[in-house]
């Protein structure tokens, strides 16, 4: 089983090469690297290139954004399961990769997802905020819930038939795209009680209360759009559907 990581930049020199090398440690042997650049004018494709026998494949030059550039990826992509790795974030162990393998595997499922944590933007092992995941219940999503995209890892074959991501739903894309294929279009998933991701803080939907609020416009679209039964009320209650990340936070630092 081959695995395909795709990671999108745009001037990410900073924090780049720690992203990658997260990748060169795996200890599963079958992970094909690719990398989208958005055609920077910082080192980014110096550090690229640097590392370029170790990528699979690269491309910088202009694009529509984020999402665009993942479904570029996607249309490069060979393995069997598609999984993506922000290009500021990191696999928080050596054994990620080789875990979602044998959980696509125990199981035979369409797609796994895990745990994230939130880190300190300069010190990754400083923790911000917790993501504990949920075991995969479809009637979650009526009440705002969602996997956390970052660790999401879908078989190929499913995106070829289901659909890539829409980039015109912007910051709330990757929802749109978790929801169609979960709830609209029902396929398999497993929870995988593991920590995979490591976030630095600072993402392009939570950056101020203006761009909060119209991630979550985007995201009633999404629902209205998939069929989850009263858009509007679930989009208000979306954002309080993270209340266990704060709570599981707490929890964990007084443990």
């Amino acid at each position: 089983m081959k695995v395909t990581i795709i990671t999108v930049t745009y001037n990410s020199a900073k924090f780049l090469e720690d992203c990658m090398n997260s990748v060169f440690t795996q200890d599963f042997n079958n992970i094909e690297y690719i990398v989208v650049d958005g055609g920077s004018t910082d080192e980014t494709v110096s550090i690229i290139k640097q590392h370029e026998k170790k990528i699979a494949k690269w491309i910088s030059e202009k694009d529509g954004g984020m999402y665009e550039a993942i479904n570029k990826g996607m249309k490069m992509a060979t393995g069997d399961i598609i999984g993506l790795l922000n290009s500021d974030d990191l696999l928080a162990s050596k054994d990620v990769i080789s875990s979602i393998v044998k959980s696509f595997k125990q199981h035979k499922v369409d797609c796994v997802y895990s745990d994230l944590v939130y880190v300190d933007r300069f010190n990754t092992q400083k923790i911000v905020r917790y993501w504990k995941g949920l075991s995969y219940k479809r009637h979650r999503f009526n009440y705002g819930w969602m996997p956390a995209h970052p660790t999401f890892y879908v078989r190929k074959d499913v995106v070829e038939h289901l659909g890539e991501y829409e980039s015109h739903f912007f910051t709330a894309a990757d929802y749109e795209f978790m929801t169609r294929l979960l709830y609209r279009y029902r396929i398999s998933a497993y929870y995988l009680p593991k920590l995979t991701v490591k976030m630095r803080t600072g993402g392009a939907s939570n950056v101020s209360f203006y761009s909060r609020f119209r991630a979550n416009r985007r995201d009633y679209l999404s629902m209205k759009r998939n069929k989850v039964p009263f858009p509007f009320f679930v989009s208000l209650l979306k954002p309080l559907s993270k209340l266990n990340q704060y709570y599981y936070t707490f929890f964990k630092k007084i443990i």
